[in-house]
């Protein structure tokens, strides 16, 4: 990788790993705007809010992975050369084209 491309990359895991946190932020003020409107209209009753907080959480996560996870979406020299000797051969056995 060059310099240029280098600094594409972290461009882009540095824009999502912000895109997480600044996720979390708003997960977080979610969940205690329906906590608290539970709380004022339904106070030990059936605790709805679970839903959109678990909903968030697993969106959460996902996120998270992107931002934090193993391959995150780096395409290196030798998997293009994979890919091409895969479709290369593919091709030669009479397969899509």
């Amino acid at each position: 990788m060059n310099n240029e491309e280098l600094r594409k990359l972290a461009t882009k895991r540095l824009k999502a790993r912000r895109d997480f946190w600044n996720y979390c932020g708003v997960w977080l003020g979610v969940s205690l705007i329906v906590i608290a409107v539970w709380l004022l209209t339904d106070p030990g009753g059936y605790f709805w809010p679970i839903w959109p907080i678990g909903g968030m959480g697993i969106a959460a996560f996902f996120i998270g992975l992107d931002a934090f996870g193993p391959n995150r979406g780096i395409i290196t020299e030798d998997a293009i050369d994979d890919e091409v000797a895969r479709i290369t051969r593919g091709n030669q056995r009479g397969g899509a084209k």
